[in-house]
């Protein structure tokens, strides 16, 4: 083979291995490719361009003149060796990416199911005491008169109903809430929440929601957190509380010994969010040690 015609078979070569090195520059093993690519690709145009001018090659060490056409058979020999090893070096990475991608994959769909199952139980009542009323909700007040009130009198005519207190707004309901809950009267702060979210199209149902996940988990109940928060987290997956719900959905599923869905959620928050607030990233490292997650 003639050496020109070599190192231009060379070159094609490593042009179709540079394209696919490039979607890989994301992992460490790929950038440390695509370094050696660059290189190789260097290389290539400098023995190109010597033999063009018919010169030897200076890639292989000092040669005379009368070296070249042997030396630059000897280089494109050992480059072509090295385009082969970039190609086994891609291949790899991209079962190493598929096993990842596949990977992601299950652990999402075990998540999905973990929370599909914790809604089932609590839509039908298990773990609670008398089957049907819901963690938090107050049994029905029993009314009776006020005080200096009559009771109304059988067969008297009806008197006219009380007009209806005023409904606070969802910026007053939430900052009560919240002072509440951070003087650990998580009944008020839950039904404050909840008195957000009964309004209809309120701009401010995910910090209603967020606050509920919080209230739910101060009390301790675990399986209604994990939904709570995971529903926060579907009302804005890229909003203000998104990654603090995951990291509470986690909490929440190790607490009721769902380690592996917690490691799961763990593994999302960090490919979704991999720059995390300063306050967040010590409780995240905590959570995952307590999860036992690798």
């Amino acid at each position: 083979m003639k050496p020109v015609l070599s190192v231009g078979l060379l070159f094609a070569a490593l042009l179709l291995v540079a394209p696919v090195a490039h979607a890989q520059v994301e992992t460490r093993e790929g950038i440390f490719l695509q370094n050696q690519i660059q290189e190789l690709k260097r290389d290539i145009l400098a023995l190109r361009d010597q033999l063009s001018r018919g010169g030897g090659s200076s890639l292989g060490g000092a040669r005379t003149p009368t070296q070249g056409p042997v030396v630059a058979g000897d280089v494109t020999a050992a480059l072509l060796d090295r385009v082969a090893r970039l190609e086994d070096e891609v291949r790899q990475l991209h079962g190493q990416a598929d096993e990842a991608a596949n990977a992601q994959r299950r652990l999402g769909e075990d998540l999905g199911k973990q929370i599909d199952d914790l809604n089932f139980k609590l839509d039908n009542g298990a773990g609670r005491p008398g089957g049907s009323t819901p963690p938090g909700a107050a049994p029905p007040p029993v009314r009776s008169p006020a005080p200096g009130v009559l009771a109304p009198v059988p067969g008297a005519p009806p008197t006219a109903p009380a007009a209806p207190a005023a409904r606070r707004t969802a910026e007053v309901a939430l900052q009560e809430g919240n002072a509440a809950l951070a003087r650990r009267d998580y009944a008020v702060a839950e039904a404050a929440a909840r008195e957000v979210l009964a309004i209809p199209k309120t701009p401010r149902a995910a910090d209603a929601q967020f606050l509920l996940a919080q209230s739910m988990s101060g009390k301790k109940d675990f399986q209604a957190a994990a939904v709570a928060y995971d529903d926060t987290y579907n009302r804005a997956r890229t909003g203000a509380h998104a990654p603090d719900s995951l990291l509470g959905l986690a909490n929440s599923l190790n607490a009721i010994g769902e380690k592996r869905a917690a490691c799961a959620t763990l593994d999302k928050l960090r490919a979704e969010f991999p720059t995390l607030r300063a306050d967040l990233r010590e409780p995240v490292a905590a959570s995952r040690t307590r999860a036992g997650c690798r």
